[in-house]
């Protein structure tokens, strides 16, 4: 049996901001209750494994004032010591957060049997979203994702190889230009076919490919200064500048080339040139010698995109399924304190009352601003570099119109083909872009009718915080009136809008080195185990918060095969 898990009986309505933090901190000063629970997985899977304390913390030690920058929360010592640990304890269980978690039952079971996730809303998924009403399937967060092997491994082991959907490897992406939607070229080879460019933009990106250009500057470019250096205008202008809205939601000018197309960036960087860069890239690949591929994985054909049968959402809660009460719902994390020589201990409240949990190593997935206000206790220069990370505002409206208001030469074989669209800041819509959701995968709208998410907002238009949904909505209908439906076709049948009010975090000039600052501070502050992982670590698109969990895991299991705790 768990011996003497605490629980502070209080109103859990009470904690509401991070002053209430700080004062729980307080509070415990005078409480003095360990929190140890034991190893035993039979103890970790039981749902009621938390007993009750009767200690009680008087109700003015909740309204106290606090100073923002109060001390570290004591070190908890003496008999807690004594007591078993977690292996692992993961904030956040969103999609990196589960697969970080999946990864280390199949891959690293032997070092980390006991984890546990931890999530402060009452579902799993993060921003994934999906929604299925009235014969219609959308999604509110990421609408699909690279397939590629960690992806489809990740799929597999979640027991959703049956119910992957992969889109059309041929189905045909635009670009708003000049008034109307220009097909994009699918490979650099089909560059020259394309009427998207001009011929002499076009014999401009050659060159530059090839190394034609001006030599890399002494500073870490931005996107827009490497791609116009590289490529030059035309291809930044009409290709790479509507890619970073519809990816990043972000400004082209401001984010990191370095850190938002890495591998890009280090062609140059390797190769001298963006084609030598790739000759290199190739040549390596063939000479490497790489295990055999997963005979359980699946074969995406081409240069496709996927999802599942009943949307996003099938994979977190699948994953989910699998941990079972490994995961803990509606648990709000509110304080982190260091343990003497023995990992950390967490502090939670829970619908049953505030509860605490101790572990070896804790994997911080939430938002980089909520890890910020998290670790603040335990290390302010950690908080202050989590804190510069910037979000900007998205929306996602799905809307539906009958297949007869499609404009007669957008379609195909009479029918809504394609990908979608993106919309370049320059030409005169608000609107990022829009997904063809019902031409992209199966039964995402009834017969006769065609369903389109459009994304709005970002980083170059936060003001749609200040707008009403039905205001949205009608911005996403005259945008689209102006290339994809028929002026004269009759209003769109509203499905969902739902803003992210912090939606992407932007891989600004300097990210890596605000994240290593971050790190490093928590390894100098002898914060051993402290993990950093996320979207903001990883990269924004769902397949890299996929691959990077994998790389987390690995590292959490070797940090736990060192033997640092017995």
């Amino acid at each position: 049996m768990c011996t003497d898990i605490k629980r502070i009986r209080v109103s859990p309505n009470r904690m509401t901001s991070l002053t209430d933090l700080y004062s729980l901190n307080y509070c415990r000063r005078w409480s003095s209750l360990p929190a140890p629970i034991s190893r035993r997985s039979s103890t970790v899977n039981n749902p009621n494994y938390l007993t009750t304390a009767n200690r009680k913390c008087n109700k003015w030690r909740f309204r106290c004032s606090v100073a923002k920058d109060s001390p570290i929360a004591p070190t908890i010592s003496g008999e807690s010591n004594s007591q078993p640990l977690l292996d692992c304890v993961i904030v956040g269980a969103g999609i990196s957060g589960l697969c970080i978690a999946q990864a280390l039952a199949t891959k690293h079971a032997a070092f980390s049997p006991d984890v546990i996730v931890t999530e402060a809303r009452d579902r799993v998924g993060g921003n994934i979203s999906t929604v299925e009403r009235d014969g219609y399937l959308w999604e509110e967060g990421p609408n699909s994702f690279q397939p590629s092997d960690p992806m489809l491994t990740m799929v597999v082991d979640s027991g959703l190889k049956d119910d992957l959907v992969l889109g059309d490897p041929t189905a045909p992406r635009f670009v708003l230009w000049g008034g109307g939607l220009k097909p994009v070229p699918s490979s650099p080879a089909d560059l020259p076919f394309f009427d998207l460019m001009s011929f002499p933009g076009k014999l401009r990106a050659g060159f530059g490919a090839l190394g034609f250009r001006p030599p890399p500057p002494d500073h870490e470019e931005s996107i827009e200064e490497f791609v116009r250096r590289n490529l030059g205008d035309e291809v930044f202008e009409r290709l790479i500048e509507p890619f970073c809205s519809g990816v990043y939601a972000g400004d082209p000018s401001k984010l990191s080339m370095k850190a938002a197309f890495g591998k890009v960036w280090n062609l140059e960087k390797n190769g001298g040139s963006i084609i030598g860069g790739a000759i290199k890239a190739i040549q390596k690949k063939n000479n490497s010698t790489k295990p055999p591929r997963d005979p359980r994985l699946p074969k995406p054909k081409g240069q496709t995109v996927g999802s599942f049968r009943k949307g996003q959402a099938m994979l977190p809660n699948a994953i989910s399924k699998r941990l079972g009460s490994r995961v803990k719902l509606s648990w709000k994390l509110i304080s982190i304190s260091k343990l003497e020589n023995r990992g950390y201990s967490l502090t939670y409240e829970t619908p049953n009352g505030f509860a605490s949990l101790q572990t070896k190593t804790v994997v911080m997935t939430v938002p980089s601003y909520v890890a910020s206000d998290l670790l603040r206790p335990l290390s302010l220069e950690a908080a202050e570099a989590l804190s510069k990370f910037y979000y900007p505002p998205v929306a996602a409206v799905s809307v539906s119109y009958p297949k007869e208001a499609i404009r007669a030469d957008r379609l195909i074989d009479g029918q809504l083909k394609g990908f979608g669209q993106l919309h370049p800041r320059s030409q005169g819509v608000e609107t990022l872009g829009t997904i063809y959701s019902s031409s992209l995968f199966p039964n995402r709208a009834p017969p006769g009718r065609v369903l389109l998410l459009n994304y709005i907002g970002g980083a170059t238009n936060p003001g749609i915080l200040s707008k009403t949904e039905s205001q949205l909505v009608e911005a996403v209908d005259r945008d689209l009136r102006k290339m994809l439906i028929n002026p004269k076709a009759d209003e769109p049948l509203t499905l969902g809008v739902k803003v992210w009010p912090r939606a992407i975090p932007q891989f600004l000039i300097g990210h890596f080195d605000i994240l290593d600052a971050a790190k490093f501070a928590l390894s100098e502050g002898g914060f051993r185990g402290m993990f950093l992982g996320g979207n903001y670590v990883s990269g924004v698109a769902l397949g890299r918060c996929v691959e990077s969990a994998y790389d987390v895991a690995a590292d959490v299991s070797n940090f736990l095969s060192l033997g640092a705790y017995k």
